[in-house]
């Protein structure tokens, strides 16, 4: 019987014969690459849409060829914008007064025009007060200033005194959002003041030093489409613009002017200026003419945003009694808590605080008024 041949297998010669061939590479479909690429170009066609949503238009410059025209005299600030004035009382040469004038939000160099009309010609003929009120950046006739801070509006108005000729030191008088800017004069230009009234000065409610629970309070009595407002203004500027032209949600209604935001004493006050024609010089389309992202978005985001400072931190300008500042303040207004005022007055002792009862965001176009504001802050 013949032997049989014994063949030795090695480990890799069975592994070899136990392997699976390899499955064959896909080949990426031409149509899987197509859906892709229609997913991006749809991804970034939302994007493009969502940025033109968002931005905000560029304004139409007065003077330039799609703006509106420039009618008003106008000074040429150092970094070469423009702002425009317009002058009323008696003539500046022989005024013993000189005051800046304020504007407040949505309002113009023709807003102060009530307050004058309110004002005695006698009182001021004999005072010898004289009175400039200017379009703050953005507004009527003065350029844009995508760049605005407290800081710089002070500046604007150091230089449009200088350049005025109304000497080293002059009064300012700021009502509103106006009144706000006051502030920033006192904190940057302290050494120009002869003296400063504050006008139902608009607050910030994130300003730092408030107790949380006192600006919490007097920041949910606004309507609720302006508490979402200042909210978007204050974390999310960039967001203004689209907030307030939007569809989808009421915008602010102070923007839109919703007379909600009047206490009845404004209301009874408002239609009594009607009636007597002292609203007819203001313009209500003068303001916003130049387009409303450089005016009303940019004074919430503004005046609204973090600041470099704290109001309540400001020292004293006045410390040798040689001037006074005043703030004002209606008892019912609805725009501007009083309560916050007053913490605000607690702060700063120098301050001479006067609360009017009674009165409501608007107090001082009231018959009288005027002229215990101005009294207060020459004597």
């Amino acid at each position: 019987m013949a032997a049989g041949t014994s063949r030795k297998i090695t480990a890799a010669s069975a592994r070899s014969h136990t392997r699976k061939p390899k499955a064959m590479a896909k080949t990426p479909s031409k149509f899987s690459g197509i859906f892709k690429n229609i997913l991006l170009v749809a991804f970034m066609g939302l994007i493009a849409i969502a940025y033109q949503k968002i931005r905000p238009p560029s304004p139409k410059t007065c003077g330039s060829a799609d703006g509106p025209p420039v009618t008003a005299p106008r000074i040429q600030l150092r970094d070469g914008r423009y702002l425009a004035y317009k002058e009323y009382g008696v003539p500046k040469d022989i005024a013993k007064h000189k005051v800046i004038f304020v504007h407040g939000f949505d309002g113009c160099r023709h807003s102060v025009f009530p307050l004058i009309a309110s004002l005695s010609q006698d009182f001021i003929e004999s005072k010898g007060i004289y009175i400039v009120s200017f379009d703050r950046p953005g507004y009527g006739e003065s350029d844009p200033h995508p760049a605005r801070t407290a800081k710089s509006l002070a500046y604007d108005i150091e230089e449009l005194g200088d350049q005025l000729g109304l000497g080293s030191k002059f009064n300012v008088v700021g009502f509103s959002m106006g009144g706000q800017v006051v502030w920033g004069i006192l904190k940057y230009i302290p050494h120009r003041l002869k003296g400063a009234a504050l006008l139902a000065p608009v607050v910030n409610y994130w300003w730092p030093s408030f107790p949380a629970n006192l600006s919490q309070e007097a920041y949910k009595l606004q309507p609720l489409q302006d508490q979402w407002a200042l909210r978007i203004g204050h974390y999310l500027p960039w967001l203004t613009y689209w907030w307030n032209t939007q569809k989808l949600f009421p915008p602010s209604s102070v923007i839109i002017r919703n007379p909600v935001v009047f206490s009845k004493p404004d209301l009874e006050l408002l239609q009594a200026m009607s009636a007597s024609g002292a609203l007819d010089e203001v313009g209500r389309a003068v303001p916003r003419q130049q387009g409303e992202y450089e005016s009303l978005h940019r004074d919430i985001n503004v005046g609204f945003g973090k600041w470099e400072f704290d109001p309540t931190e400001i020292q004293n300008p006045f410390p040798d009694d040689e001037g006074s500042v005043h703030l004002w303040q209606g008892e019912s207004d609805l725009l501007v808590p009083a309560s916050l005022q007053r913490y605000v007055a607690s702060k700063l002792p120098w301050i001479q605080y006067h609360e009017v009862p009674d009165s409501g965001h608007l107090f001082i176009f009231a018959p009288g008024n005027a002229d215990s504001i101005f009294q207060a802050l020459i004597s």
